[in-house]
């Protein structure tokens, strides 16, 4: 049996998103599935000079290239027929990033970054595929929803026009992880102790002071009852004791940032954080347990992207106000206790779970291309 014929030419892929890393990591996930499904793709990574992937995409092996950061109006199109000149100034750069790459296919995640490069491979015919984390769609992927050739999302029920439900693109260590098989190694590597029951809390990469706060309330509350804490406080904050010094509470670990999620989720019993799309959709992937956090500003999409799991019964959801050590003694400390009920949680989350958004994604972009 003969193998079918190699396309004539690599495929060039043009990712756009950035600012977040909740814009980064989707799109890193989708290039690795790409290039495995097709090893000669090349890969541009368009982002801004002042976002995290000035960071995260050369940590990842891709070389990144700027343009302007333009936020747009909130109600387009009427905004959008006010472009001021910087936003123009965007377009024209995104245009000969295009050209230069020459580009077959644009993928975007939203972002700043994400309208410019979507209007840009319009004017040069170029199809654009778009992916839309949140449950609630950001401005740039509504405005590209409308020519996109093909638009995928995180959460059923998003609400935009031709959108099919793909799930999050993320890291195979984290869609592939056995949580069971790897807890041990994972919480002897954090320092925790291997048999002890763990509850981890976490902010996300900035933090979050309030639950850093409510946590810091309750940790002796917790550690008495023998259930150790991986507090997570977010770069360049710590939870401090009553002498000012950090926070130190046998059984209490504080870190400001773990590399590698991978090791928290097998670590963890139960995770305590915001309702980020990537944090919701991991901890389902892993059937993890958790209890979800929304930021209390923005456009409310941390509380619908949670709404999935929660009715599922894979996780608990409390208000940013309502989250106090009192609540933590009334909810979290009787159900990380409870080991049947941890247990009925985590295989609610797995079903929820979606760990092949990667490769969905990777298909839809070579259908978009025409290869």
């Amino acid at each position: 049996m003969t193998s079918p014929p190699a396309p004539s030419r690599p495929l060039s892929v043009v990712l756009a998103g950035g600012g977040t890393a909740g814009h980064i990591s989707p799109l890193l996930a989708i290039a690795g599935a790409l290039m495995e499904t097709r090893p000669d793709t090349r890969i541009a990574v368009v982002g801004t000079e002042a976002g995290m992937e000035t960071r995260l995409l050369p940590a990842a092996g891709f070389e990144l290239r700027t343009i302007d950061r333009v936020p747009l109006p909130r109600k387009p199109p009427v905004g959008l027929l006010k472009l001021p000149l910087r936003v123009r100034r965007a377009v024209h750069q995104a245009r000969g990033i295009l050209t230069t790459a020459a580009a077959d296919v644009v993928v975007g995640a939203g972002g700043y970054v994400s309208t410019p490069v979507y209007l840009a491979a319009r004017t040069r015919g170029i199809p654009v595929v778009i992916h839309e984390a949140n449950a609630r769609p950001g401005i740039a992927n509504r405005v590209g929803a409308g020519f996109a050739a093909r638009v995928a999302v995180a959460f059923e029920g998003t609400p935009l026009k031709g959108a099919v439900l793909v799930g999050m693109p993320m890291r195979r260590g984290i869609a592939d992880l056995d949580r069971a098989a790897e807890r041990a190694g994972a919480r002897a590597s954090l320092g925790l102790d291997p048999d002890a029951t763990t509850v981890v809390v976490t902010g996300g990469s900035s933090g979050a002071m309030s639950v850093n706060r409510a946590v810091a309330d309750a940790v002796e509350l917790l550690t008495r009852a023998g259930v150790q804490v991986l507090h997570i406080t977010g770069r360049g904050k710590q939870v401090p004791g009553a002498d000012g010094a950090p926070l130190s509470v046998p059984g209490y670990h504080q870190v400001e940032y773990v590399d590698g999620m991978e090791r928290v989720y097998a670590a963890a019993d139960l995770l305590v954080a915001r309702s980020g799309a990537a944090t919701v959709s991991e901890v389902s992937a892993v059937g993890l347990p958790a209890v979800l956090v929304p930021l209390p500003h923005g456009n409310g999409e941390q509380r619908l992207n949670a709404r999935g799991l929660v009715d599922a019964g894979g996780a608990l959801l409390v208000e940013d106000g309502t989250f106090t050590a009192d609540w933590i003694r009334d909810h979290v400390l009787p159900l990380v206790t409870d080991p049947s009920r941890l247990a009925r949680m985590s295989a609610a989350s797995y079903a929820q779970g979606v760990r092949d958004a990667d490769r969905r994604m990777a298909e839809l972009v070579l259908t978009a291309a025409g290869t």
